[in-house]
């Protein structure tokens, strides 16, 4: 039997689990991420934070909450890190009162120039090149989307 076949049997073995692959590599490419965020002063949630800022401009903690696969717990107290850091303000959207909308300040979109580095630095990092990282994000997005239909079904 191989490696492919136990896994598929239903192994128990931690290296034949997918999920802990995904939770090894998570860490790796977070820990990698570190030093060149720490530059920036922000952790790695408060730059996923920027960056769908930086993509979609005002947003509502809604919106961002579900572009980053987050519940509003989690995303509450990184806003307020990053409000009190001077990157983000937080307002009432004028329309709907229990909407909050969410953009960047004058100092997150000065950061964006900075950050524009760290694409391009974390492929360094790796040694992993631009087709590599494409085709593993192709895959890793597939899995995603399987992975949340068989959450639905449950």
């Amino acid at each position: 039997m191989t490696n492919e076949d136990a896994a598929a049997e239903g192994s128990l073995l931690l290296d034949d689990q997918l999920c802990f692959a995904l939770y090894a590599a998570q860490r790796a490419v977070t820990a990698a991420y570190r030093p060149l965020l720490d530059d920036l002063g922000l952790t790695y949630p408060q730059y996923l934070v920027l960056l769908v800022l930086w993509e979609r401009g005002q947003t509502s903690v809604k919106e961002l909450g579900r572009a980053l696969r987050l519940d509003y717990g989690t995303v509450s107290p990184l806003l307020k890190r990053l409000e009190g850091a001077g990157l983000v303000h937080r307002e009432r959207a004028r329309g709907d009162e229990r909407s909050v909308l969410v953009a960047c300040t004058g100092r997150g979109e000065e950061l964006r120039e900075r950050a524009a580095r760290v694409p391009g630095a974390l492929l360094t990092t790796t040694g992993l090149g631009a087709r590599e990282i494409a085709r593993l994000r192709e895959e890793l997005w597939r899995l995603t989307e399987r992975a949340d239909e068989a959450a639905d079904r449950y």
